[in-house]
């Protein structure tokens, strides 16, 4: 068909297609009325395994919607998508619910960047061994301030205490008032597990320490069907292996969880506040309303009202270590302490 000179009809118009698409922006997001809720129990790379409340285990990824918020285990969320557990299925989760509590670290001390370690935990389980390896009372130490940082309570468990005597260790946490658990292992049996059971029933307990101080032999004894590969110290270096690569949370027999985690060889706190420490010694804190505005509380700190609280002795026999143990807690969070060294 011919036409006049510019002269055109509608089939000789081209149009360039939008590349974002017909739909209009919105800054609405669905509100999943029908989500599933469920509790993370695992990690590896990018897939998470989530328990339902329903009692269903699903593999899951991160939906888009819920962009770069990180997910750890421990985390309740919520999910859509296939969630009927079947193999292959793939759930999406679409929400996390606020955290009663998270454990975090740095990379190191200059570090302030914050890495979620696990979420939703009641109390720090601190593993140490009392010899092979040797423990390591400054590491100890940074597991302490996280655990206070994080509003969680730290419990000390003692392992291979057949090896080596606890009081002489433990006196030295006396004044904190940390509880304390030991372990020993008696043939195929392990002393004191029952008071370990007993301490973890009900709650959600995340253990944390340096590889090769028995942890994975302690979870196998509390959840036989976990199956956690365990490791013997290096004779040369006096260190243990890394055998557990991730974070799992498991259930206890009865009732409760038990997370374990991959062995650590530092802790760094560069994202705690000294303000957050104090805050976790009641007594302190009221003593400190006194100090001068800026006052670091360390030992070196000018007119520390600390200083002044021991000294007049309102508040009794213990203060003394007690602020001590404090101020040591402190001058870990602050630095300069190989987490290794003791």
């Amino acid at each position: 068909m011919s036409h006049r000179r510019g002269e055109l009809d509608e089939s000789e118009i081209r149009f360039r297609p939008n590349p974002r698409g017909t739909r209009p922006r919105t800054k609405q997001r669905p509100a999943h009325a029908d989500a599933v809720p469920g509790m993370v129990v695992a990690v590896d790379r990018g897939r998470y395994t989530v328990l339902a409340d329903s009692g269903v285990t699903l593999t899951a990824m991160r939906a888009r919607e819920i962009g770069r918020a990180g997910v750890v285990v421990g985390d309740r969320v919520d999910l859509v998508g296939d969630v009927t557990g079947s193999a292959g299925s793939l759930a999406r989760i679409v929400r996390v619910t606020q955290r009663t509590t998270a454990l975090r670290r740095s990379a190191d001390d200059v570090d302030v960047i914050e890495r979620f370690i696990v979420a939703n935990a009641d109390q720090l389980v601190i593993v140490t061994a009392l010899a092979e390896p040797e423990p390591r009372p400054r590491m100890i130490d940074r597991c302490l301030v996280a655990a206070y940082d994080a509003h969680m309570e730290p419990v000390l468990l003692l392992t291979k205490a057949d090896l080596a005597p606890s009081g002489p260790f433990l006196a030295q946490y006396g004044a904190l008032e940390v509880p304390a658990l030991v372990t020993a292992v008696r043939g195929e049996r392990i002393e004191g597990l029952d008071a370990v059971r007993a301490r973890l029933a009900g709650r959600t307990s995340v253990l944390v320490g340096h590889s090769g101080v028995g942890k994975s032999t302690l979870v196998n004894a509390l959840v036989p069907a976990a199956m956690r590969t365990t490791s013997v110290v290096n004779a040369v270096t006096g260190r243990g292996r890394h055998t557990s690569t991730s974070a799992v949370a498991l259930p206890l027999p009865g009732g409760g969880w038990v997370i374990d985690t991959p062995g650590v060889r530092s802790f760094g706190l560069a994202h705690v506040q000294p303000s957050n420490l104090l805050a976790a010694f009641e007594d302190l804190a009221t003593a400190a309303e006194a100090c001068p505005r800026g006052c670091t509380h360390a030992e070196d700190a000018p007119d520390c009202a600390l200083d002044d609280w021991v000294t007049s002795g309102a508040a009794g026999a213990p203060a003394e270590a007690r602020l001590a143990s404090f101020r040591r807690l402190l001058a870990s969070r602050a630095g300069g302490d190989d987490a290794d060294s003791r």
